[in-house]
C-alpha cells in the first residue's frame, strides 16, 4: 500500500510520523514548535493565529519527511474555533483551549435553552467553557464587530485539512470533531444551525461532515488528505481501542471513556457524547481532580515529587488504615459539585501517619475514577479492559492500586505519539478505500502498541472493600450526589 503520515497539531507542537500504511510501523518523524510570541515559558495562549500551525506544519515536515508519502491524516487539539470572513481570511486569532473568559457564557447558554439536560438532549453535551459553540456565545457578547463578519466556522484540524488542499470551495470535518463543538449531535448524525445562530447571533457555513474512511481531497501535488479528527479520537484509534475498553487519562483533571455503539444521552450532563474515528461512538465523563490531588497530598507532605509520593504510600496497605479521601479539590463535575471542598475522613491516632495519607491520595483519586467509570457502566457501556495513560501511570502505587479499583484488566501503554499514530491510521484507511485495498467498514490492522498488562487477579475483593469504604464517606457527605 506505500507509506502515509499522520500530523498531530497540539496545543504547543506539531509532530508527524510516517508510517508503513499495511504494518503501521513508524519509520521516520519530525517534530517543531509552535511559534507563539510574547507568551510567558510553560504558558498558553488563549489566542492564537492560526498561521503558526502552519509554520509549524512546515518546520516538521523539513529534511523531505513526506518524501513518497501518499496520503496524510491531521490530528488537531480539540475546541479550537477559527472564525473567518467570505473571503476566506480569519476574522481574528483563534480561540483555544479552555478559555476561562467564556465561562459566563456558558452558563448563558445553558440557562437560553433551558438547562443542562436540553443541551444534552439537543447535541449530548452540556456547555463548557472550552466548546466552540460557548465561543461562539463570548464572540457575540464581547467582539461583536468580528462575530458579525463571520461567516464560516472551522476547527483547528478543519482549518488545516483546508488550507492543505488549497482552500477549495467544499469545506469538510469528521464526526469526531463535530461532535465536540455543542452544534453537532453525535445520536442524529447531524448539525443543529439554530445553536450556531443562539450563540453567534447569526448563521455561519458549517463544513460537510465525512465519514471515518473518506477523503476531504486531494492536493495539486496528488497528497490524499483524509477527514482528520480531534486529538482524543485520534490517539484511541492510534491505540486500537475497540468495543469493551475504555481509557482512563490521568492528568490534572482526569476523563475516563470508552468506545459505545451509540450515542448517550444523559440528562444530567455528566456524559459527553462523542463520536470516534472509526464510525462508532466514544461517551466521556471528566472529573477535576487527579493528578492535582497527588500533587497536593505531596506538598502537605513535603515530599519532593509524585515518585516519592508513590513510594512513600505503598509503605501503606489497602483501605490506608481507615483513611478516605474525597479529592474534591476544585470542586467536581463527577459528580457536580461544583462548589465543594475536598474531605478527609476516617481520622483516628493510628492512621495519623504520612504513608496512610499518601495511600488515601491515590485511593481517592482512583476511586473517584472509579466512579465516572461507573456512570458509563450503569448506562449499558461494557469494560473489560482499560488504558492507563499519563505520566502518572507508570507510578508503582497507581499499578498496584488500579486493577483492583477500577476492576479491570489494566493496560499501560508505553509511551508513544498516539495521536499522530492514530491520524496517520485514518491516512491509510483513506488511501486504502481509494485504492480498493480496504472497505470502508474496516479499517487498517494494525499493530497495537507495546504495554504493560496488570490483571486484578485476587485482589478484587479487596478492590471492592475499599471502594465501599470511599462510597460510604462519599454518600454521608454529598448524599444522593449521583442522582439525576
Amino acid at each position: 500500500m506505500g507509506i502515509v503520515a499522520g500530523l498531530d497539531s497540539s496545543p504547543d507542537f506539531t509532530r508527524i510520523v510516517v508510517c508503513d500504511a499495511e504494518s503501521g510501523a513508524v519509520l521516520r518523524q519530525g517534530y517543531a514548535p509552535h511559534p507563539l510570541d510574547g507568551v510567558p515559558e510553560g504558558g498558553r495562549p488563549s489566542d492564537v493565529d492560526p498561521q503558526a500551525w502552519l509554520l509549524s506544519l512546515g518546520e516538521a515536515a523539513g529534511g523531505g519527511l513526506l518524501e513518497g508519502v501518499q496520503a496524510i491524516g491531521v490530528s488537531t487539539q480539540q475546541n479550537a474555533l477559527v472564525p473567518v470572513d467570505s473571503q476566506g481570511g480569519t476574522v481574528r486569532p483563534a480561540i483555544v483551549g479552555g478559555d476561562k473568559r467564556a465561562q459566563v457564557a456558558a452558563a448563558d447558554l445553558i440557562d437560553v435553552l433551558g438547562g443542562r439536560g436540553s443541551w444534552a438532549q439537543a447535541v449530548g453535551c452540556v456547555p463548557q467553557a472550552a466548546q466552540p459553540v460557548t465561543k461562539l456565545r463570548w464572540l457575540a457578547k464581547n467582539e461583536p464587530e468580528a462575530a458579525m463578519r463571520t461567516a464560516m466556522l472551522f476547527q483547528a484540524h478543519d482549518w488545516l485539512v483546508w488550507q492543505l488542499l488549497g482552500r477549495p470551495a467544499r469545506r469538510t470535518t469528521d464526526r469526531g470533531g463535530a461532535s465536540g463543538t455543542g452544534y453537532w449531535s453525535a445520536a442524529t448524525g447531524a448539525y443543529r444551525p439554530d445553536l450556531v445562530e443562539l450563540a453567534l447571533g447569526h448563521q455561519a457555513l458549517l463544513p460537510d461532515v465525512l465519514g471515518p474512511w473518506e477523503a476531504a481531497g486531494t492536493t495539486p501535488e496528488g497528497l490524499l488528505i483524509s477527514a482528520g479528527t480531534g486529538e482524543t479520537m485520534a490517539a484511541a484509534f492510534g491505540l486500537g481501542i475497540g468495543l469493551g475498553d475504555a481509557v482512563v487519562s490521568l492528568g490534572a483533571s482526569g476523563s475516563v471513556m470508552a468506545v459505545h455503539h451509540e450515542a448517550l444521552v444523559d440528562s444530567s450532563g455528566m456524559i459527553t457524547s462523542l463520536a470516534d474515528a472509526t464510525g462508532m461512538h466514544l461517551p466521556v465523563v471528566t472529573t477535576l481532580n487527579a493528578v492535582r490531588a497527588l500533587r497536593g497530598a505531596a506538598e502537605l507532605l513535603g515530599v519532593p515529587d509524585l515518585e516519592a509520593l508513590s513510594d512513600l504510600a505503598m509503605k501503606s496497605t489497602p483501605g490506608s488504615h481507615g483513611l478516605v479521601l474525597l479529592p474534591y479539590l476544585e470542586g467536581e463535575r463527577t459528580p457536580n459539585l461544583p462548589h465543594t471542598a475536598g474531605t478527609l475522613a476516617g481520622l483516628r491516632r493510628e492512621s495519623m501517619k504520612p504513608e496512610h495519607l499518601a495511600r488515601a491520595a491515590f485511593e481517592g483519586m482512583l476511586c473517584g475514577l472509579a466512579d465516572a467509570l461507573d456512570v458509563l457502566r450503569g448506562r449499558g457501556v461494557e469494560v473489560r479492559r482499560i488504558f492507563l495513560l499519563g505520566q502518572a501511570a507508570e507510578l508503582s502505587a497507581v499499578q498496584a492500586c488500579a486493577p483492583a479499583l477500577l476492576g479491570a484488566q489494566i493496560v499501560v501503554p508505553q509511551p508513544g505519539d498516539y495521536a499522530a499514530i492514530g491520524a496517520a491510521r485514518q491516512a491509510a484507511w483513506a488511501l486504502g478505500v481509494t485504492q480498493g485495498t480496504l472497505h470502508p467498514s474496516r479499517p487498517p490492522a494494525w499493530q497495537g502498541p507495546a504495554a504493560q498488562v496488570l490483571d486484578p487477579g485476587e485482589e478484587v475483593a479487596v478492590g471492592q472493600a475499599v471502594r465501599q469504604q470511599y462510597v460510604s464517606v462519599r454518600e454521608q457527605t454529598h448524599p444522593g450526589a449521583f442522582r439525576s
